[in-house]
């Protein structure tokens, strides 16, 4: 799919950036050009440690704002391929510089959109979030924005030769900011804070995020929003298997938290076509491509009256056990 080809990926000293560049060169050893675009050239440089371009003759490191359109064109020359991860995505300090999050979340997705609809790009996937389904904080709204740019981009695309698609998930586990790695590092303090009792998230780990986009890659149609179908996790769950028996300290929600994250709204499920592992969210306006034949193609079927995608109501629950195993087996580390 990707050998031979160019990609270049925002917000690539990430998180999910590493993670992504690490697999597509063990799994498409071919690779024309892999450009890991980034702000931060500290982590560019840390990076570089554990992928020198001295062993790996494809990758380049380019330092890049997405707020500068003009950056971001010379990086999409001669790419085909581009995964969009780059975004604020801390919820209080979204709320705290709402204008800042709006400059990278939501113009910068439409830097990005013009820049590879101007240069040639093929393909674009842009990452989204649960908190972008029903939003009640910005961080949430900027990302809907962003989503909603990236499906009517492929609506004033032109003759170009581009597709635009979303893929949307939950909590990525161990991601740098996320709940593990804060219990892990507060736990020496003799207790963990607890937002709310009855809170639950969406858990997706590194690797099946990375696979979620690799399959949006190779099936996108143009305009989708792929959500997987992944189990959630209580938090409750969470701090035992972090620290059992410790102490729980009810601390109260964080400025725009919810207690339970959507990933499909009981709105958005009239145009969502379910499968055996993920859904696709159609877009609102009519795409170029024929529904009934996309959904044939992939063998789906349309979500029923009233459904809906929330983490508190899903029918697979990790348990205590499970995410213990989970967290060992990622050897997540707090910073």
């Amino acid at each position: 799919m990707l050998n031979q080809k160019s990609i270049l990926v925002t917000g690539g000293t990430g998180s999910f950036g590493k993670r992504f560049v690490g697999t597509i060169l063990k799994q498409f050893p071919d690779i024309k050009r892999l450009v890991v675009y980034s702000r931060d050239e500290l982590k560019q440089f840390e990076m570089a440690q554990e992928f020198p371009e001295s062993q790996y003759k494809q990758i380049r490191y380019f330092i890049g704002d997405v707020r500068d359109k003009e950056r971001l064109s010379y990086a999409v020359e001669g790419i085909d391929t581009v995964v969009h991860a780059a975004a604020l995505k801390q919820v209080p300090a979204a709320e705290y510089n709402p204008l800042e999050a709006i400059k990278t979340n939501i113009l910068g997705a439409q830097n990005l959109i013009e820049a590879c609809i101007d240069k040639g790009v093929k393909q674009v996937v842009a990452l989204s979030t649960d908190k972008a389904a029903a939003p009640i904080n910005l961080y949430g709204a900027t990302k809907l924005c962003s989503d909603k740019l990236f499906i009517a981009a492929n609506l004033y695309r032109g003759n170009h030769d581009i597709k635009f698609s979303v893929v949307r998930y939950g909590n990525v586990m161990g991601s740098r900011g996320s709940v593990i790695p804060f219990f892990l590092k507060q736990k020496e303090k003799g207790f963990l804070p607890i937002t709310h009792p009855g809170m639950t998230r969406f858990n997706i780990t590194l690797d099946e995020g990375v696979n979620m986009v690799l399959f949006a890659l190779a099936n996108m149609w143009g305009g989708e929003i792929f959500v997987p179908r992944i189990p959630s996790y209580r938090i409750l769950d969470v701090a035992e298997a972090i620290a059992p028996g410790m102490e729980k300290r009810i601390v109260g929600i964080r400025p725009g938290e919810k207690i339970h994250e959507e990933m499909i709204t009981e709105t958005d499920a009239i145009s969502t076509i379910e499968f055996e592992k993920h859904f696709v969210i159609l877009p609102s306006f009519q795409p170029a491509w024929n529904i009934d034949e996309f959904r044939s193609h992939f063998k789906g079927s349309f979500c029923k009256e009233g459904f809906r995608y929330n983490s508190g109501e899903n029918s697979e629950y990790l348990s205590v056990d499970q995410l213990r195993t989970l967290i060992q087996s990622a050897a997540i580390k707090y910073e």
